[in-house]
């Protein structure tokens, strides 16, 4: 089997993280790895919001768990979040962001770093406070959140994969 069908069929959503900061050549290689996801048309609606700084990593995870009124850190404790965000004005916004978020992960794990997809970036960023980090950052445009990608090194085992289910594929041949 190859490298890659092997890193897919092995990566797991990890949900424990230890503190330490990815190094920002590794968190380099896997946005890049992001900015290469197909996108419809070639468009390249979707941006990625690399936040590293603990605090407003803090502020996004409180806002998170707000949506879902929660008082725990839906980031697991992760230290970057890659934010994945796309411009609803192209018709495969949220397909080109999804495959964004699969090529973060996929790259991620790649490296030896951790990643789960945390929902509810869409609300966040709709709401007037997540406008208003957007904007304080620059980021201008009618952008819809599709995804939070959590990174950080595994505090513990790296999750087993659970069995496939039966009638996944079927074939009309």
């Amino acid at each position: 089997m190859s490298e890659v069908l092997t890193r897919i069929k092995s990566r797991r959503s990890v949900r424990k993280f230890k503190p330490d900061m990815i190094p920002r050549d590794i968190l380099e290689q896997i946005v890049t790895a992001g900015t290469y996801a197909p996108t419809g048309r070639n468009l390249q609606s979707p941006i990625i919001l690399a936040v590293t700084n603990k605090e407003l990593r803090d502020r996004i995870s409180a806002m998170n768990a707000a949506v879902m009124g929660a008082q725990n850190d839906p980031f697991y404790g992760a230290p970057v979040v890659l934010i994945v965000l796309a411009d609803k004005n192209c018709r495969t916004y949220l397909y080109d962001g999804s495959l964004v978020m699969g090529s973060l992960m996929l790259a991620a794990h790649e490296l030896g770093i951790g990643s789960c997809w945390i929902h509810r970036a869409k609300e966040v960023f709709e709401s007037p406070e997540g406008k208003q980090i957007l904007s304080d950052l620059g980021i201008e445009g009618d952008y819809e959140g599709i995804g939070n990608c959590i990174l950080g090194y595994v505090d513990g085992d790296y999750p087993e994969a659970r069995e496939r289910k039966e009638n996944w594929v079927y074939w009309a041949e």
